[in-house]
């Protein structure tokens, strides 16, 4: 197939291409820049120029490909609930330009999106008042002649070439010199190594249903304290609980997910594609992965 993947210099966007081209599909990567470009050109996969936050830019070159997956992402979290927002503008844009046309359009949302502290699974519905829910508003489209089709995303997605929320964690343990979590930190986050979640992205694109969520999800539900202890253990520094308010003034704009709890299935997900992730788990990654080791690029 011939396949247009949207941050494809990205760190799930990179590993997918990677994936998709091993696979023998012809990608063609959305390159932002003359740097975003010239990466695309030494792993020899086709470019085209282009921005997120411009629709118009994206929609020439829907004519000419299969399938589209959309792993781009703004993730300026100052800006969350505008960024959020402006996904589900771009995603509508290139919806309505593929209606009727049978073509795949598989995109990236996020497990948390059911707003709900109960499991998560491929059947909830994402809840309007969760900013994210947004990217999953053109799903709606699989009845008009699209093949629509999402993968969730946990709030780790770790791997080498992380830098989202564990790393962001780390610097902050690092700043205040303590590992941190809120109240009992019994709150759950699930996980996926990227390597793990490019596969269930091929695989959703091969195996082309429509209207379907998928759960990149290899792990249903690790302790947020957890997860503190093991960065407290790398770091070899103290692990401690904080209050809301002191956690807060710890976590800074990372606070808002610090303290979820989104518990999360993939049985279906798995049942459907036969997908079975393979890599290290998240603690796994957090000994070996070179996370304390900065830079981590």
């Amino acid at each position: 197939m011939k396949i247009f993947v949207t941050g494809a210099t990205g760190f799930v966007g990179r590993a997918v291409s990677g994936e998709l081209q091993r696979r023998g599909h012809h990608v063609t990567g959305l390159a932002r820049s003359r740097d975003s470009a010239e990466k695309l050109a030494k792993t020899g996969i086709g470019i085209h120029t282009g921005d997120i936050s411009d629709p118009a830019t994206i929609v020439p070159v829907l004519n000419d490909v299969d399938a589209v997956v959309h792993t781009a992402f703004d993730h300026d979290f100052s800006r969350y609930a505008d960024n959020c927002a402006a996904d589900g503008r771009l995603l509508e844009a290139v919806v309505r330009h593929l209606e009727g046309t049978d073509k795949i359009l598989l995109a990236t949302s996020a497990t948390v999106v059911t707003g709900d502290d109960t499991v998560t699974t491929e059947h909830d519905v994402a809840v309007d008042h969760v900013p994210r829910s947004a990217s999953e508003a053109f799903l709606e489209f699989s009845h008009r002649g699209v093949r629509t089709n999402i993968v969730r995303l946990p709030p780790t997605v770790h791997g080498f070439g992380d830098s989202a929320f564990i790393p962001a964690m780390i610097a902050k343990a690092r700043e205040s010199g303590l590992s941190a979590y809120m109240g009992d930190g019994a709150n759950r986050w699930p996980a996926v190594h990227r390597m793990d979640a490019a596969r269930l992205f091929c695989d959703a694109v091969e195996q082309a249903r429509s209207g379907v969520r998928y759960h990149a999800v290899a792990e249903p539900g690790i302790a947020f304290r957890t997860i503190a202890e093991a960065i407290g253990e790398g770091l070899g520094f103290p692990v401690e609980s904080l209050s809301t308010e002191r956690a807060e003034d710890h976590f800074g704009w990372l606070a808002m997910f610090a303290g979820l709890d989104n518990p999360t299935s993939s049985d279906w997900t798995r049942e459907t594609t036969g997908w079975e992730p393979r890599e290290k788990s998240l603690l796994e990654d957090l000994e070996t992965g070179g996370y304390f080791n900065p830079p981590h690029h």
